[in-house]
């Protein structure tokens, strides 16, 4: 078969020699219509057309960047990015998305730290340090000319240190407030932590003393001979240094006579 198949156009005839032959019992119920009225275009469908990838040269120029979207940055991102690299646990501090949305520089007034409405946090020290290096233009605050990013950032976290120091201790006051009354506080996630580690460090221990001990017992074990028995005798001992005296006493010390046997005659 070729290219195209010209095998619906044929429908008719081929129903007519299948019926002929025999092959079928009852011609289609459509026979004699479409040979009558035969249709008045192909039901052949066309295919469509091949459209072939053409190889590209390697001197081709690569399409510019004209048409590809731009690297949206914002200067808030580098502030971000280094506070947050030196303190990556205040992202572990719960935080309410809603009560920021990025436009915070224009309704409060980041000459403070602290804000009535909203908790001090990481985002606070960005727009502080902002603060100290652009001001407020639109309030008629201008920044210190003298003012570099290192040193808005350690005034901006200098402050925030303060703040956390505050918070801490109003939470230890509050607690011995609430224990002075009465109140009883479980054990804190420190004391927990280190209770676990203590457990660990004792199992630890008599896993190691027991090591100790086989380790010891296999040295001895390797060695026999005079260190042994010198090793199983304190030396203290004065009844086993005493029985000692009395066996050298009665070994003469030029030997043993013979006595009895067979003379010797050289």
């Amino acid at each position: 078969m070729g290219r195209y198949d010209f095998r619906p156009l044929r429908v008719h005839q081929t129903a007519s020699q299948l019926f002929a032959s025999e092959r079928i019992k009852h011609v289609p119920s459509w026979h004699e219509v479409v040979g009558t009225i035969p249709p008045a275009q192909t039901l052949v469908r066309t295919q469509p057309l091949q459209h072939h990838e053409r190889p590209r040269r390697s001197n081709v120029r690569k399409p510019s960047k004209l048409f590809q979207p731009q690297r949206v940055v914002y200067e808030e991102d580098s502030l971000r990015k280094e506070f947050f690299g030196d303190h990556p646990w205040e992202l572990a501090r719960p935080r309410v998305v809603l009560e920021n949305d990025g436009r915070d520089a224009e309704r409060k007034d980041w000459s403070l730290l602290s804000q009535p409405d909203r908790p001090v946090d990481g985002e606070s020290v960005i727009q502080r340090q902002l603060f100290l290096l652009n001001g407020n233009p639109e309030k008629g605050q201008k920044p210190d000319p003298k003012m570099t990013p290192a040193r808005a950032y350690d005034q901006a976290r200098k402050e925030f240190y303060e703040v956390r120091l505050q918070q801490d201790i109003e939470r230890r006051v509050a607690k011995e407030e609430a224990m002075a009354t009465g109140a009883y506080f479980g054990k804190s996630t420190l004391q927990i932590g280190m209770e676990l580690e203590d457990k660990i460090f004792e199992e630890w221990k008599a896993w190691a003393s027991a090591e100790v001990i086989q380790q010891e017992q296999r040295r001895a074990a390797m060695y026999t001979g005079v260190d042994n028995e010198a090793a199983a005798l304190p030396g203290g001992d004065q009844e086993v240094e005493a029985a000692l005296g009395e066996v050298d006493a009665t070994i003469p010390a030029q030997g043993q006579e013979a006595r009895g046997g067979a003379a010797f005659v050289p």
